[in-house]
């Protein structure tokens, strides 16, 4: 990824604990969403936004571990 972008988001992942309790509330709620879902599109785009927001918990160190 470029550095310019992974440089410009040092300030976001400075703050890690805030976003990590932000992002387990987020995929608590998807959890829920996909142990009521009927329809199987439904199911698959709940596992696809956990996956997203659980690379989102690995921002920090993709972030500081190219940079720093």
């Amino acid at each position: 990824m470029n550095k310019e972008i992974l440089g410009s988001l040092k300030p976001l992942v400075n703050h890690q604990l805030q976003l990590n309790k932000y992002l387990d509330a987020l995929i608590e709620q998807h959890y829920r969403a996909m142990e009521q879902a009927e329809d199987t599109t439904v199911l698959y785009r709940t596992q696809g936004a956990i996956g997203a927001l659980r690379r989102l918990k690995l921002l920090r160190e993709e972030v500081l571990g190219k940079d720093g």
